[in-house]
């Protein structure tokens, strides 16, 4: 065993988190408190849990208790509990690192304004660093169950911290704080108690405040479990906290449910829709963070089967009367009883989600800003729920700046319009400017804007809506021939004989480059553009796989000419002629260039198109 200290350096994004923490004047420094409460109920729920499996720790699994005990002569303030405790290593691992998944790329936002940064890290959740903000030394003190032997932890906060092994009766964990000048609040019995029964009387565990040794220790909080309770007997403030608690962050929850289901299966569900983005809502791993207890015992967070993934941004807790309190992983998987709660967990989220958007479409949108393009993951992968999903989904488009109902849409089609129209991109903005939308415009038809990753993926497996195909407004089977245009006199389509010529000589000189050449009625202004073919993957979509590291082979796409364009006329103009063919051999190459640039495509030879742009700008100089 070591028993010399052992000093060792935090981890990068630990000490970035601490350095922020330690010189900015956060505006709620009351939280430390919360967050080791909170933490130090997360430990005893673990011992409980463990010790229903292993008899040798039934032993240390009773009577629970936190203890918060001030000394104003040595201004410490010591949090203890006596719940599963931590090794050495343990020390090392969750006090001197972060592990939570994204938590680099987190540390990345931080811009080192302490102001502006105040609300992102509690966006993240201070937890225990947060000791610090009131602190310039932590004495941590623990003895894991099961073990004998007792570790401290020290730090000041400033880029190290020890370890060294200790003495400890009994399992569980000591965290003293030795406060810095000015902040002697904290040593105030009447302050404490009143920031325990505002942040942690939702607490299942008794929380004691021992003012000296004098006196008996006095047990703050209600000691309950939060969601056991009636609805009538919980303020907004207390569910507020309560989610602080689960949610880890400094946010207020958009939306609160509350219910116990009866009937065939019994459960009580106690969920938050959190009002900011969590910055790890797109981790590869897409787990969520419900909590699941067995009547009242807590079991385990996150859940595979309790949760579909498209809605891991939930918060909360469910406690189950029907699962057995010794749940084991391989009896997680495939129970009946599991899945009846996950069904019955996902109509309530979207019945409250519909409630919502109908009642307040303004906080809606807000909702669908955060979390819409996770919600739309279920599009493609809960058949069950599509036709609610899609009901719910909200859309940037051509018509105007707002987000669009699909419902809305269907009502603001145009007189022979019989499909929805799409187009997929990275932007926004460029999205807007795509010449593939030139004709959707000029007759007035709407194209929904989809921008993220996802909507490829669920607008290919989504059929239609109320009885509408969707199309893409980038294949060419997007045929806009019946719809009139919005400007009465507009001229009609050029005969495609008018520019055969030039047709057959771009098409000869592309060859395999292009999947044909062919007129276009989409656009208006621009001179070319590529399009997909009706059963070709999108452009859009092979470009997404590619950049994925995804092997796709490569279709070549369908240019199509605007024949109403002066550039296009001119061209057919040298085709006519003899030899026109060899004349427009570059200008040919150029569409290609140019039609990719715009789609967002790498040109293929850069040095070629260098080449023919230079020959082209020369003649054009000798012309004039």
């Amino acid at each position: 065993m070591t028993t010399a200290p052992e000093s060792m350096a935090f981890q990068a994004e630990v000490g970035r988190l601490l350095d922020l923490m330690v010189h900015s004047v956060y505006s709620e420094k009351e939280v430390f408190l919360r967050e080791l409460i909170s933490n130090a109920s997360d430990a005893c729920d673990k011992l409980r849990y463990l010790a229903l499996t292993d008899a040798a720790l039934s032993a240390e699994a009773s009577s629970f208790r936190i203890t918060v005990a001030p000394d104003k002569d040595a201004r410490t303030l010591t949090l203890a509990d006596n719940g599963i405790g931590m090794s050495r290593d343990d020390l090392v691992e969750n006090l001197g690192t972060i592990a939570k998944s994204g938590t680099a790329a987190f540390v990345q936002q931080l811009s080192g304004d302490a102001k502006k940064d105040s609300s992102l890290i509690g966006q993240f959740g201070v937890g225990f660093y947060s000791a610090f903000m009131v602190a310039e030394r932590v004495h941590v003190v623990s003895r894991k169950a099961g073990e004998s032997v007792a570790h401290s932890w020290e730090s000041d906060g400033r880029g190290s911290f020890t370890v060294a092994p200790a003495e400890r009766e009994a399992t569980g964990t000591s965290i003293t704080l030795y406060l810095r000048d000015g902040e002697d609040e904290w040593l105030e019995p009447h302050r404490l108690r009143q920031i325990i029964k505002t942040y942690s009387d939702h607490i299942a565990i008794p929380v004691a405040l021992i003012e000296n040794a004098e006196k008996e220790p006095e047990t703050v909080n209600s000691a309950s479990a939060l969601w056991s309770r009636s609805r009538s007997e919980i303020s907004e403030e207390q569910y507020k906290e309560f989610y602080h608690h689960v949610g880890h962050g400094m946010d207020d929850p958009w939306a609160t449910l509350h219910w116990r289901a009866e009937g065939t299966i019994e459960y009580t569900g106690l969920l938050f829709i959190p009002g900011a983005k969590p910055f790890d809502l797109f981790h590869h791993e897409r787990k969520n963070s419900l909590k699941l207890y067995v009547r009242r015992v807590y079991i385990t967070e996150g859940v595979e089967e309790l949760l579909p993934g498209w809605l891991r941004f939930l918060r909360g807790v469910v406690d189950s009367e029907d699962l057995p309190l010794n749940l084991s992983r391989e009896m997680l998987q495939n129970n009946p009883v599991l899945r009846q709660i996950r069904n019955g967990l996902t109509r309530r989220v979207l019945n409250e989600l519909q409630q919502k958007a109908d009642k307040d479409a303004e906080s809606y949108h807000g909702f669908w800003e955060s979390f819409g393009a996770v919600v739309k993951e279920g599009l493609y992968e809960d058949f069950t729920h599509k036709e609610a999903l899609l009901k719910l989904a909200r859309f940037r488009s051509t018509k105007d700046d707002g987000w669009v109902s699909l419902a809305q849409y269907v009502e603001r089609m145009v007189e022979n319009q019989t499909a929805i129209y799409t187009i997929a991109g990275d932007d926004l903005e460029a999205l807007k400017r795509s010449p593939q939308l030139e004709g959707f415009r000029a007759k007035g038809v709407e194209v929904l804007l989809l921008t993220d990753p996802v909507d490829e993926f669920w607008t290919s497996s989504v059929q239609e809506f109320d009885g509408k195909p969707l199309k893409s407004a980038t294949r060419a089977g997007a045929d806009l021939s019946a719809i009139k245009s919005v400007d009465a006199d507009a001229k009609s389509d050029e005969p495609e004989g008018a520019i055969g010529s030039l047709i057959a000589a771009v098409k000869l000189t592309l060859g395999e480059a292009v999947k044909d050449v062919r007129v276009s009625d989409r656009l208006t202004d621009s001179a070319c553009c590529l399009v997909a073919d009706e059963h070709d993957m999108d452009l859009h979509l092979e470009r997404l796989m590619r950049q994925h590291g995804q092997t796709v082979p490569k279709s070549p796409r369908i240019l199509e000419l605007n024949p109403r364009h002066s550039m296009i006329k001119r061209l057919t103009q040298v085709a006519d002629r003899p030899q026109g063919a060899d004349q427009v051999e570059d200008y040919a190459w150029l569409l290609l260039d140019q039609a990719r640039i715009v789609e967002g495509e790498a040109l293929p030879d850069p040095v070629a198109f260098a080449q023919r742009m230079a020959r082209v700008m020369e003649a054009s100089a000798d012309q004039g």
